[in-house]
């Protein structure tokens, strides 16, 4: 799937992305990812994402090998799996998850949870063009993909969550 992103730029430096506006795909279907900036935005620098998570929502256990992956939580609340841990972030927290750690995260809300995702460097954009499925809002979603479609490790690790 060919996405082109809505990024304006005003002379030859400053980019700008309105609101509303960007790509958007589900991935895992339950996962709205409206891209700001993708790799050929940033010359493979960053990509930066805006992402709807519906309830229960969030991928499987997996890791990226070249990629840092940075969440800002703008709504909800989500538990990340990490190393046998479990992390329970809200509204306002800040994760950074760095290349090579096996990770996975869940909305563990009732409602939609919101967060800005910044991955360095770009590249984890092409992933979600290439496999997710084209949409417009969180409101309605795909029908519920086979979870496999990120290299499944296993189910996340049980433990008691800590506050960030």
């Amino acid at each position: 799937m060919q996405m082109k992103n809505t990024m304006q730029t005003t002379g030859s430096s400053i980019s700008h992305v309105p609101p509303g506006e960007g790509k958007s795909v589900w991935m895992v279907g339950t996962d709205l990812i409206t891209f700001k900036a993708a790799s050929e935005d940033t010359d493979g620098a960053f990509a930066f994402f805006d992402v709807v998570i519906l309830p229960q929502g969030g991928p499987p256990p997996h890791i990226h090998h070249r990629e840092d992956e940075s969440f800002y939580l703008l709504r909800g609340q989500i538990e990340l799996f990490d190393n046998g841990r479990t992390i329970r972030a809200t509204t306002g927290s800040f994760v950074h998850i760095p290349k090579g750690t096996v990770h996975a995260f869940k909305n563990v809300g009732k409602e939609p949870a919101r967060m800005l995702v910044l991955v360095t460097p770009a590249g984890l954009d092409k992933f979600f063009e290439e496999m997710g499925e084209t949409g417009t809002d969180a409101s309605s979603p795909p029908p519920p993909q086979i979870r496999s479609t990120l290299k499944d490790l296993g189910p996340p690790p049980r433990s008691t969550a800590s506050k960030l």
